[in-house]
């Protein structure tokens, strides 16, 4: 199915000059002289490299469907990651290049979502927020307060954020997996 410019959306996959592209950001622009263009980021989808594009307003394009489909998360032999399909029971193994930073995240057990364009595998999202325990982080004093600055902590996947002071070892917190923000303790 072909959409043109007017209906470019963030995440949305289309292909480019024979290669599939998602759109990571797009901005109208009608300068007072001239026609219309668009200014697009976009990400290649087998290279994962950005690009910045311009069009002109009304081009066509290819456009790619985009389907996700929810997996839990089995375990890690090494180089690789299984996931398992919650409906059929099928299982899947992915190098770690395409789990990318999602590993991170994903504890055995937990459900995430890969997104496929078309057939093609584009990614791996764990779910936004995790509960995960802190292994190492150095003890907090006492008198230290929510206020009294941050340190790092290194969590059960091997991610390491900063939380408050009064965080300990052995602790469960409950993370922001979008950006790796502390959010509470559990």
């Amino acid at each position: 199915m072909a959409i043109s410019t007017a209906d470019f959306k963030n995440g949305k996959a289309i292909v480019i000059e024979g290669k599939p592209y998602v759109i990571i950001e797009f901005q109208h622009v009608k300068p007072g002289k001239g026609g219309a263009f668009v200014r697009t980021k976009v990400r290649d989808i087998r290279s994962g490299r950005v690009n910045d594009l311009t069009f002109r307003s009304g081009e066509k394009f290819d456009e790619i469907r985009m389907e996700q489909r929810e997996m839990q998360y089995l375990y890690s032999d090494g180089d690789e990651y299984h996931f398992m399909d919650t409906d059929s029971y099928e299982q899947m193994a992915l190098a770690a290049d395409v789990v990318g930073e999602a590993v991170q995240w994903l504890k055995e057990n937990d459900t995430a979502t890969l997104q496929y364009a078309g057939q093609e595998l584009i990614g791996v999202e764990p779910p936004m927020f995790v509960e995960l325990a802190v292994t190492e982080t150095e003890p907090g004093f006492k008198g230290d307060t929510v206020q009294g600055g941050n340190k790092p902590a290194t969590l059960e996947t091997g991610a390491v954020i900063n939380v408050p002071m009064f965080i300990n070892t052995g602790d469960v917190l409950k993370v922001d997996t979008r950006d790796g923000r502390y959010i509470t303790r559990v």
